[in-house]
């Protein structure tokens, strides 16, 4: 999957074998699939520990279809595996304090985060897109309540 953002493009790979998050990479995909991160953006950048998207049913520009806005708020059960370790360059699905409350938000890890292992779902990795990352983790910062965030926004300006 791609992700063409106005920093430059990050190329992903989604888990599929059942050590992993199948279900999380499963509906990831579908959201892909579905443009549902077309116009989205990054609204946390922490350098050295993620680069998190912003939840599909808020953070998008454009318009949701009725589909759309079904799977933007549609929950994944959690998927933990404490031996899929958070490294950079991992797809981490966030999530509220409810194990099972993950929908379309997740993270491209910027670091390793083990106390995020066993806790939050690893589903994929980026596997092209380094400069990008660099580029993401490198930009102005503002910190708000426990989020550090983008003074400028980093949108997700389409996805294939």
């Amino acid at each position: 999957l791609v992700m063409q953002t106005t920093l430059g493009d990050v190329t992903l790979a989604l888990y599929d074998h059942d050590d992993a998050a199948r279900a999380t990479a499963a509906h990831v995909l579908e959201a892909f699939e579905l443009g549902l991160y077309d116009t989205n953006h990054f609204f946390r950048v922490d350098a050295g520990f993620v680069a998190q998207i912003a939840d599909c049913a808020g953070g998008r520009r454009a318009a949701m279809s009725e589909r759309q806005r079904e799977l933007a708020t549609r929950t994944v059960r959690g998927e933990f595996d404490a031996s899929v370790k958070h490294a950079r360059g991992k797809l981490s699905m966030a999530r509220w304090s409810d194990p099972d409350s993950a929908t379309s938000s997740f993270s491209v890890m910027l670091g390793t985060a083990p106390h995020l292992d066993g806790e939050y779902a690893v589903f994929g990795e980026m596997v092209e897109g380094e400069e990008t990352l660099r580029k993401i983790e490198a930009v102005e910062t503002t910190k708000s309540g426990i989020f550090v965030m983008p003074k400028e926004r980093i949108e997700i300006l389409s996805t294939y």
